[in-house]
């Protein structure tokens, strides 16, 4: 990413980067004072003071800490709506910054400060200095970790309060050069379904197997089996993940235990291909725990669906990219990721893009490379102004002022 030095940078670049301290400060505070998922009460409140203050019309509610802040110029009939999300993750902080988290055993390990940030950010100068003709709706999500913050405020009638042409997303990426934009038209990001399997045998002594059904045997063989599902009835070139992630049984090493009980993480590319997981891990599940006589309860919560990034909305934001930031700073088509988004909700209802800003790649003093969801993580403070001036330009080149 060139540097802010750089002769070539865009207007809108120059313009964000005179704020950007400012909302550094903004994010450094929410990064002090982190807040779990549908507990973002510091945080939402800052947010809508912010909005107010920029003469928004601002919603508060929507999933429960949820905020929408609304503003229109002109007389333009399209409206946009950009989100950023808020939640931090039950991570202790090891960073040992001087804006380290106070909430012990709670962490910004995902960004989610920066990117209520940068959209802070970009909607003062939305407000105050922009050049549209249309309705802005910026969304300030609750809840996105694991707890369907965006389906809850769509189910709370987020999008027929505050309709959207075209909705947007952004979230930092560890790995890639700060300051980089990376788009992916299609499936950009997998689903994620969690699965609950209680194995229910019969208990005995370790002594006398004969004489009980024992759930560890059979859970074994499941696991086992499981890794076939991918092997032998996916298509080799779709992209599918069981992954077992807790297998818990007994407490004793001379006691077969009554119960056992396995957690999975099922992920895919692919809608079809997540329906065959579900009904292939359903029936092999069941047939081994007959096979190995104990009964199997299978508790199957399908989670996020696979994040679909509409064509026309991603190729007009790729365009927005490269005239902010030049050719060499984007990526055109990146590789899909096996990560979850509950932005794929708003995906499914609204026509929009969810794109990527790098956090840095470990050149230079290695700042930003840290991977997300480790206690070591920590934001690009660059990123904000970058992040900000993307979206002011979105909004003014998807809500033209007409000549």
């Amino acid at each position: 990413m060139n540097t802010p030095t750089e002769a070539f940078l865009h207007d809108k670049l120059h313009a964000l980067q005179a704020q950007a301290d400012a909302f550094i400060a903004v994010r450094r505070d929410i990064h002090r004072h982190p807040e779990m998922g549908y507990q973002e009460y510091r945080t939402s409140d800052l947010v809508a003071e912010q909005l107010s203050a920029w003469a928004y019309a601002v919603k508060r509610g929507l999933g429960g800490t949820g905020v929408v802040g609304q503003i229109k110029k002109g007389t333009g009939s399209r409206s946009i709506g950009i989100r950023a999300d808020m939640d931090a993750l039950p991570i202790d902080e090891a960073t040992g910054l001087p804006y380290a988290s106070c909430n012990v055993g709670v962490m910004h390990a995902c960004g989610h400060d920066g990117h209520t940030a940068m959209l802070l950010a970009a909607a003062k100068h939305i407000a105050q200095d922009a050049e549209f003709s249309g309705t802005v709706n910026l969304i300030f999500q609750p809840a996105e970790e694991g707890l369907g913050g965006a389906k809850k405020m769509m189910e709370d009638g987020l999008f027929t309060q505050f309709p959207c042409d075209a909705v947007f997303g952004m979230h930092n990426m560890p790995g890639h050069p700060q300051g980089q934009l990376v788009f992916r038209d299609g499936a950009a990001m997998a689903s994620s379904d969690n699965v609950t399997i209680t194995i229910e045998g019969t208990g005995g002594h370790g002594a006398l197997p004969h004489r009980a059904a024992d759930p560890v045997v059979a859970g074994s063989a499941i696991v086992m089996g499981l890794q076939s599902i991918v092997a032998r009835n996916v298509d080799p070139q779709q992209v599918a993940i069981i992954t077992v992630g807790a297998f818990h049984a007994g407490v004793a090493n001379n006691v077969i235990p009554q119960t056992a009980t396995l957690r999975l993480s099922v992920r895919s590319l692919d809608r079809d291909v997540r329906v065959l997981l579900e009904k292939r891990i359903t029936e092999l599940v069941h047939a081994q725990a007959i096979s190995y006589g104990v009964q199997a309860h299978i508790d199957y919560q399908r989670g996020y669906p696979v994040l679909v990034n509409h064509i026309r909305e991603t190729d007009f934001a790729r365009q927005v990219g490269v005239e902010l930031v030049g050719a060499a700073n984007v990526t055109h088509q990146g590789p899909a990721l096996t990560g979850s988004e509950d932005f794929a909700f708003m995906l499914e209802e609204v026509p929009g893009c969810y794109l990527l800003i790098g956090n840095g790649d470990g050149s230079g003093d290695g700042h930003g490379a840290c991977m997300v969801h480790n206690p070591g993580y920590d934001f690009n403070d660059q990123n904000v102004a970058v992040g900000s001036a993307y979206w002011s330009l979105l909004v003014e080149r998807f809500l033209p002022v007409q000549g």
